[in-house]
């Protein structure tokens, strides 16, 4: 364990992950997770209080996913900051108990893939390590090849533009949730869409583990936070406000009665088109299903997915009305 109140104890090895998990357990200890891609900010650390508020011991995951990329998507200009990460661990008024850093969860050998060899190097690289390329993969005798699918939630929205995301995101959760043996997982809303394919995997699967959404948390100017937004440039950035705007007017126009779901999407699609975004998709979809609505009649989520330069960004707006 570590030495001081707010260092944390760094893992890389799982199976040492998963003797700490097991035995803080035995000892009649809850366990939370907040499994994270690393470039830390105010939203992932909102995650790490919420797990804090509903256990006794918190596991920060720092692991970016080569499985979640396509072959299109470059992966090396994914943001890493590990020490600056630890930083901003330690500063926190509440330990994080465990930093679990794994070098790579999946081993892409014999597997078509076609990115496996930017995913290896990749990792190599943000991790800023004097490691071989063959250091950073579990040696199996040929490779994986097990994918985890939640076939109906993963379709729409980011499932369309982004095939195998969802395959490679409840993949690597799956296996972190093996490892880590949480009590509590905690994801943020903003990535809405994989919070719903996650605690689908979840129920579907009978893992044990409570699977808390967090409420996205935003900039003063209403920028949902991200890692990508250290990409954007300042006039960009300026651009890209016109999502939360557009969907904080659709919040508001549906609270004071509008029920119809292509007026709501016309208001957020004219004014980020007017802003320069290039729109992947905006959908008015059920909260828990994610199954397009045309009139709002139960729960719904306003989903956004848009480009500004180079950056995909997402957001949504829950509406409750």
């Amino acid at each position: 364990m570590a030495t001081t109140n707010t260092d944390p104890e760094i893992i890389t090895d799982k199976n040492e992950m998963r003797k700490w998990s097991r035995a803080m357990r035995s000892q009649g200890k809850t366990v939370g997770l907040v499994p994270t891609m690393g470039y830390l900010h105010e939203g992932h650390l909102s995650l790490i209080k919420e797990s804090h508020n509903r256990t006794n011991l918190t596991v920060v995951s720092i692991y970016v996913n080569p499985g979640q990329f396509s072959p299109s998507e470059d992966l090396s200009t994914y943001p890493s900051d590990f020490h600056g990460d630890l930083l901003k661990l330690k500063s926190l008024p509440q330990r994080v108990d465990v930093v679990f850093h794994p070098y790579n969860l999946y081993d892409y050998n014999n597997n078509n893939n076609n990115n496996n060899k930017s995913v290896v190097i990749g990792n190599a690289i943000r991790k800023g390590e004097n490691e071989t390329v063959s250091s950073c993969v579990e040696e199996t005798e040929a490779g994986h090849e097990t994918w985890v699918r939640v076939e109906r939630l993963e379709k729409g929205m980011c499932g369309k533009s982004r095939p195998v995301f969802f395959r490679g995101v409840a993949t690597v959760v799956a296996k972190l949730f093996n490892i880590v043996e949480p009590d509590v997982a905690v994801f943020g809303k903003k990535d809405y869409q994989q919070l719903r394919v996650i605690q689908r995997m979840v129920r579907d699967l009978d893992f044990s583990i409570e699977v808390i959404g967090s409420e996205i948390m935003r900039d003063s100017d209403g920028l949902a936070l991200s890692s990508r937004n250290v990409h954007l440039k300042p006039e960009e950035r300026e651009k890209a406000l016109s999502i939360s705007r557009s969907l904080f007017w659709a919040k508001s126009a549906a609270q004071k009665g509008q029920i119809n779901c292509k007026e709501l999407r016309e208001l957020v699609i004219k004014e980020i088109n007017g802003a320069g975004g290039r729109i992947d998709y905006v959908e008015v979809v059920n909260q828990e299903s994610l199954e397009a609505v045309d009139k709002i009649n139960s729960p719904v989520v306003i989903c956004v997915a848009v480009r500004f330069g180079t950056v995909r960004l997402i957001d949504n707006m829950e509406i409750n009305v």
